[in-house]
């Protein structure tokens, strides 16, 4: 049996019964991280001693008669924006190469407390800025689909492990989509949390009122699981919830029978792809088909989150990365004699053009004279984008759209266009905007044989009913369990 291949709950219950060792799944996974990696190129860095000194500690607790944990034995993937201790963490830049952690982000060490085995870090746009993986400091990630094409991003190397088999789960993180969108283009699950709902300590900032920890997953109980694992009030993180983490997995149920799912006539955009709405509005009669009622709704102000979130994350961008400018963190240009003269050349051979290009954008709009124009406008944009969500989920449960306009698209084929690439983000922007919980699914291939996926959205921490409606669809379904033939 390929170990690399169940799901994170089968793994739990083989490694729990004493049918297989944390240490052979371990094992398989490293063995298909050999595999493909030369194709995908999804690891940043593969922990080898670690992850089998993790999973043999383990398979010790176990023999011991102790509880592993939930994720007992299940090889995790991690974004490299995630700090785990002792271990370099450069989000896909060159400016933090060589940038040890000194601690532990919450999420990871509650993995850890849940008996998960991390194999490394994988491949991501530097900074999280962008939605192909062709913006990281070291190589563009291929989709397992396709490996000439994208597998989406930032996260695109957390959803590429998984969607090749390569890690079990993993973690990403979700500023506009970089969780949703990846997971579309991969055609695995990926869930984006309510803001507030897992904390942010540890977790590397791009735009701080609008990042959010999140999982993919092979299905959806391998989504409540992981869910369960990181969520929970933390008094490290300003910005966490203190509101009580259900167990995820009861909302597991294979019944919508009534659920009322909102349609935004919004979401039918010129410039989606004829693959992408015909599976999209096959999704649709699948939800009509088992019971749910589907309404139109109107979300009259989608059409401009992208302007407001490209305004409010670039200028959140500017900030936080103010600091990386040698003297602290990572790479530091010794030659220069001057201090201004070293912060300059620091960052122009550290920084990637694309996370220039917003950090000076942010800047421009945060500065005399045009703050007033730009970023107070885009915040009152974003008070009315959340509004338009309020309405309509007072008429509906959940709200329904596509996750991408688009499958994944050629490597190399929208470098040259940036405003091209910020609208693949066109869907789930929005919800990052109100603070929403969202889930990617996949729900069939387009003419090319490429993952079409459909979004979930619903109120802030009612992970629940998305949850539902996913695993719903899920089990009366087969598209999540197609796999890509490296």
């Amino acid at each position: 049996m390929n170990l690399n291949k169940p799901t994170a709950h089968e793994i739990v219950d083989m490694v729990g019964n004493g049918k297989v060792t944390a240490v052979e799944v371990t094992e398989s996974c490293l063995s298909r991280i050999d595999e493909v990696e030369p194709v995908i190129r999804s690891f940043i860095r593969v922990d080898r001693e670690g992850a089998l000194s993790m999973a043999g500690d383990i398979d010790r607790r176990i023999a011991a008669g102790e509880n592993p944990g939930i994720l007992a034995g299940v090889p995790i993937a991690l974004k490299d924006i995630l700090s785990v201790e002792g271990k370099e963490i450069t989000c896909g830049s060159k400016i933090l190469q060589g940038y040890t952690a000194p601690y532990d982000a919450t999420v990871v060490r509650k993995l850890r407390e849940a008996g998960a085995v991390f194999l490394g870090q994988t491949n991501m746009d530097e900074f999280a800025m962008g939605s192909s993986t062709e913006n990281s400091g070291y190589w563009p990630t291929g989709n397992p689909w396709d490996p000439t094409r994208v597998p989406g991003g930032s996260s695109g190397g957390s959803a590429a492990v998984v969607a090749a088999d390569e890690a079990i789960t993993s973690l990403g993180s979700d500023t506009g989509g970089s969780i949703r969108q990846p997971a579309a283009l991969c055609g695995v699950a990926g869930m984006k949390p309510t803001y507030g709902r897992v904390s942010r300590y540890g977790l590397i900032a791009y735009a701080s009122s609008l990042d959010q920890i999140g999982p993919f997953g092979k299905d959806i109980e391998d989504i409540a699981l992981m869910l369960e694992a990181i969520s929970g009030y933390d008094p490290l993180d300003s910005t966490s919830a203190p509101v009580e983490v259900p167990r995820f997995r009861d909302s597991l149920v294979d019944d919508i029978a009534g659920m009322k799912i909102g349609v935004p006539r919004e979401c039918f955009v010129e410039g989606m792809e004829e693959g992408v709405e015909e599976m999209f509005r096959a999704g649709l009669e699948v939800f009509r088909s088992l019971g749910a009622e589907i309404i139109e709704i109107e979300l009259p102000r989608i059409p401009y989150s992208v302007a407001c979130y490209y305004i409010l994350s670039t200028a959140e961008a500017s900030s936080n990365l103010a600091r990386y400018d040698g003297v602290q963190y990572g790479v530091r240009n010794r030659e220069e004699k001057s201090l201004l003269s070293m912060y300059e050349s620091t960052r122009k051979d550290g920084f990637g053009e694309e996370v220039k290009r917003r950090i000076l954008l942010g800047t421009y709009v945060l500065s005399a004279g045009y703050y007033d124009a730009y970023y107070a406008k885009s915040l009152k944009v974003r008070r009315l984008i959340k509004d338009d969500f309020d309405r309509a989920f007072s008429v509906c449960d959940s709200v329904v759209m596509p996750t991408s306009p688009c499958t994944a698209f050629k490597l190399g084929s929208r470098m040259a266009d940036p405003l091209q690439m910020y609208l693949s983000d066109i869907f789930t922007i929005g919800v990052n905007l109100a603070g929403l919980p969202a889930i990617s699914i996949n729900c069939g291939f387009d003419r090319e044989d490429l993952p079409v996926g459909l979004q979930i959205i619903a109120p802030p921490f009612a992970e629940g009913k998305i949850l539902r409606a996913a695993y719903t669809f899920e089990r009366n379904t087969e598209f999540h369990k197609r796999k890509p033939e490296l």
